[in-house]
């Protein structure tokens, strides 16, 4: 009985490896385009909680910090926000401007 399955298991993997691969690079490509940058000297609690690893109470964090300090003048400024180190603005980074986007301030020259 299991003899005559085996074939027809190693047929199914055989016929479905290759599609596995390509569909998880399909995702990491999606997962690594920014959706939309956000500034971080006017983005709202609700913006950052849009980024990856932002949940509200660090969304907050970061609202508070910039209440309390002023805007950040780099975006290395966010590494200052307690528990966003170095591994976390790295994931952060291409979702996040510090002033107007580059088009805009080419659009003011």
């Amino acid at each position: 009985m299991f003899r005559s399955l085996l074939p027809a298991a190693l047929a199914l993997v055989a016929l479905f490896a290759p599609v596995a691969p390509a569909a998880a690079r399909a995702q990491e490509t999606r997962a690594a385009a920014p959706a939309q940058v956000v500034n971080v000297n006017t983005a709202t609690a609700a913006q950052f909680e849009a980024l990856p690893g932002i949940g509200p109470s660090m969304a907050q964090r970061i609202v508070s910090y910039r209440e309390k300090n002023g805007p950040f003048k780099k975006l290395e400024d966010l590494m200052n926000v307690q528990g966003i180190g170095e591994k976390s603005f790295l994931k952060l980074r291409p979702y996040l401007s510090v002033g107007a986007p580059a088009e805009a301030r080419a659009s003011k020259d």
